[in-house]
C-alpha cells in the first residue's frame, strides 16, 4: 500500500468520520462522564493513526496503530454501556459497532502490511 500522508489512508478517513458522528451524537448527552470518555476514545483513533504515520518509523507506526486499536475497543465498550443505560438506541448502537469493528479490521490489516517492511530493515 503506497501513500504519501495519513490523510490518504482510508482507515484514517473512516475513523475521522466515526469521531465526528460520535461527537454529534453525544453532544447533548447529560451524562458528562460518559460523553467525555466516549468522545475522547473516538478522537484518539484517528489521532493515533496520524501521529504514528508522521513519525516516519515503522515500529512507531505499529505502536500507534496498536494504541488506535485499543482506543477503538474502548469506544465499542462505552457504546455498549451507553446502550444499556439508555443513552442511545439499539439501531444506532448496531451501526456504530459495525463501523468500529470494520475500522479495527482495517487497522489490523494495516499493521500486518507493515510487518514485512519492518523485518527487512
Amino acid at each position: 500500500m503506497a501513500y504519501r500522508s495519513f490523510e490518504e489512508l482510508e482507515v484514517w478517513q473512516r475513523a475521522c468520520r466515526q469521531a465526528v458522528e460520535i461527537f454529534r451524537l453525544f453532544d447533548g448527552c447529560k451524562n458528562w462522564t460518559l460523553r467525555d470518555q466516549i468522545q475522547r476514545a473516538a478522537l484518539s483513533v484517528p489521532s493515533n493513526i496520524a501521529e504514528g504515520c508522521e513519525r516516519n518509523s515503522g515500529p512507531d507506526f505499529q505502536r500507534f496503530l496498536s494504541i488506535a486499536l485499543g482506543s477503538n475497543a474502548e469506544l465499542r465498550t462505552q457504546l455498549y454501556i451507553a446502550r444499556r443505560i439508555g443513552v442511545i438506541e439499539q439501531t444506532i448502537l448496531e451501526t456504530l459497532i459495525t463501523e468500529a469493528k470494520q475500522i479495527s479490521a482495517m487497522l489490523n490489516g494495516l499493521r500486518k502490511s507493515l510487518k514485512p517492511k519492518l523485518t527487512k530493515n
